[in-house]
């Protein structure tokens, strides 16, 4: 198969993340697939035009790779345009719409953001965000915090809002036909397995992997293991 019939891997950070998010596995991937990071969370405020914008960003089939909010992208760039979608990796992320809980949690995380007080916030989200092994890595942690607080309150908010009101992708996702892999840490506190094996009840085909003495934060806390698994899923479009 020539390179240019490949589809093209494109990575989706979460929630006020960036390609900072990946920095571990873009090295590692294919380069005939020709990976990419997408910014389209940075641009439009829900995930319906997030991944709208996404699918116009590229032409011809694709594989998505999706972590926490960019997995919500993913999975409904999937249910707009199910036949470009080549397959799809979702990492730590819930197919489930906000729950009331949550919704109350993020709107006062919103007050605080715009008050400016972001820094606090995401400092107490550390114990959430990690296993309690790597939340006491200072370096790892530094990391994070950089990550997010240069993503600015403004992002914060509005990325925010676009994960409140995210559609319920249970409603499509038994309708799916590409290669899926789930992955999520065992201590995942933000999206967490509860959320994986209702996905994985809906997609009966998806390879799931799970990850000990892993939080939410895969990519950065189990890198090799997360490359791993997405070489593997990978291996059959290169044949």
């Amino acid at each position: 198969m020539s390179d240019t019939a490949l589809p093209r891997l494109v990575f989706l950070p979460g929630l006020a993340c960036d390609e900072r998010l990946w920095e571990a596995q873009m090295p590692a991937m294919p380069a005939a697939l020709r990976p990419r990071v997408a910014d389209v969370s940075r641009h439009h405020d829900t995930i319906e035009a997030m991944a709208a914008a996404l699918l116009a960003q590229e032409d011809g089939p694709l594989l998505l790779a999706g972590a926490s909010m960019g997995g919500m992208v993913a999975m409904e760039a999937a249910r707009q345009a199910p036949g470009r979608i080549a397959g799809l990796a979702l990492l730590g992320t819930s197919p489930l719409p906000e729950t009331p809980e949550m919704h109350a949690l993020r709107s006062a995380a919103i007050e605080e953001f715009a008050a400016g007080r972001a820094e606090a916030v995401i400092r107490a989200n550390v114990a959430f965000a990690f296993h309690p092994t790597n939340a006491t890595d200072p370096a790892l942690v530094q990391r994070y915090l950089a990550m997010v607080l240069d993503a600015g309150a403004e992002q914060l908010i509005r990325q925010n809002r676009a994960v409140m009101a995210r559609p319920d992708a249970r409603l499509h996702l038994g309708d799916l036909r590409c290669p899926v892999l789930l992955m999520c840490g065992e201590a995942d506190r933000l999206t967490p397995p509860d959320c994986t094996h209702a996905m994985a009840a809906l997609i009966p085909q998806a390879e799931v992997v799970w990850l000990a003495e892993a939080g939410h934060m895969l990519t950065m806390e189990a890198p090799e293991a997360v490359n791993a698994a997405l070489l593997r899923w990978l291996a059959p479009f290169l044949r």
